[in-house]
């Protein structure tokens, strides 16, 4: 099943079932059910499973109902509210070419436990424009992921019981403006107003048995659910990505172990894999520049188009757009010592 949020001629938004291009909207077709993400994701596996049926009959002619095109609707995110949002790390080859490039050795903490980030879940975003500040195109950066939606809440979850709490999959974008995100990190701290602006996910939501088909062993030491599903990304129509969410090293199992150790995990919290490899301008960039110290290298610029796919996720775009205001906060640093 494909879940939406979406609006039609100005609605607040609205929780859809996607089946071809035909969306259906879940509380109309039945009235129990919650007309919104946050709400739907909290009534819990009965939820779920009466939204699934639904969904199966429409798909086989037992069901019959009104729909709009997805033509005639505006996609917003379809968990556009996260109760959290965190980040991990969960591609070795990301890291360690990220790594290599600036000529340091691969670490290695990154193959004895998980890490992850929290990012401004209040900054979460759907296919569509991205409306970025001055300082932001400061290299500004995309990075491809994939990502989930938990559906129960937790407290302690081990990784071989962690994907039950998954109550979809989605293509995550989290946006980077690397110049803040490099400055405030020389203080041990963050990343924040390199990342706090946007993080897009999207187009719709995938549930679990959709990907069945692809699922494949997590890597050797390693537990939880894999998936063979191919992963780009184009820049202005030009690829300029390719990985698989089968490289995961750390599984969505085991990172959702780590959030939850001591901690409650919620329905509604979007967690991120973390950047594939070649999935972002700055590995690209260190990579190329490594191999030709001529390489000419490129971020994100007003007016650039983003389009992200994944085998089973569907295909997330977005339009880059900058304010038109010379605000800087990289303009108001001090250059004073104390005393």
């Amino acid at each position: 099943m494909k879940l939406v949020t979406y609006t039609h001629n100005g609605t607040s938004p609205q929780l859809g079932v996607l089946i071809s291009d035909n969306v259906y909207n879940l509380h109309q077709l039945q009235s129990s059910l919650p007309d919104n993400m946050k709400d739907f994701l909290w009534a819990g596996e009965k939820a779920m499973e009466q939204a699934k049926q639904l969904d199966s009959d429409l798909k086989s002619g037992k069901k019959e109902a009104s729909s709009l095109l997805l033509s005639e609707v505006q996609l917003l995110a379809p968990v556009p509210a996260p109760t959290s949002c965190r980040d991990g790390y969960a591609f070795r080859q990301h890291v360690a070419a990220a790594r290599r490039n600036r000529k340091v050795p691969m670490i290695e903490e990154f193959d004895q436990y998980p890490i992850f980030y929290f990012t401004n879940h209040n900054a979460v975003q759907g296919p569509g424009e991205i409306w970025c500040m001055p300082d932001h195109f400061q290299k500004l950066d995309f990075e491809l992921e994939a990502s989930v939606v938990l559906g129960k809440k937790g407290r302690n979850v081990r990784a071989k019981d962690a994907d039950q709490y998954i109550a979809g999959y989605m293509i995550m974008n989290d946006m980077s403006a690397r110049t803040l995100q490099m400055e405030e990190m020389l203080l041990n701290l963050g990343p924040a107003k390199g990342k706090d602006f946007s993080t897009v996910i999207g187009p719709y939501m995938v549930t679990p048995d959709e990907l069945e088909p692809f699922k494949i062993p997590a890597k050797a030491g390693h537990e939880g659910n894999n998936y063979n599903l191919k992963m780009k990304c184009w820049v202005n129509g030009i690829q300029v990505s390719d990985g698989n969410v089968g490289d995961m090293d750390w599984t969505f199992a085991e990172i959702i172990e780590r959030c939850a150790y001591g901690a409650d995990i919620l329905p509604g919290d979007v967690i991120g894999s973390g950047t594939v490899g070649t999935g972002c301008f700055l590995e690209l960039n260190g990579t190329g520049l490594l191999n030709d110290p001529g390489y000419k290298v490129q971020w994100l610029q007003d007016g650039d188009e983003v389009k992200m796919e994944i085998d089973g996720m569907g295909t997330l775009v977005n339009t880059i757009r900058k304010e038109q205001t010379d605000y800087s906060i990289l303009g108001l640093k001090k250059h004073t010592q104390p005393g």
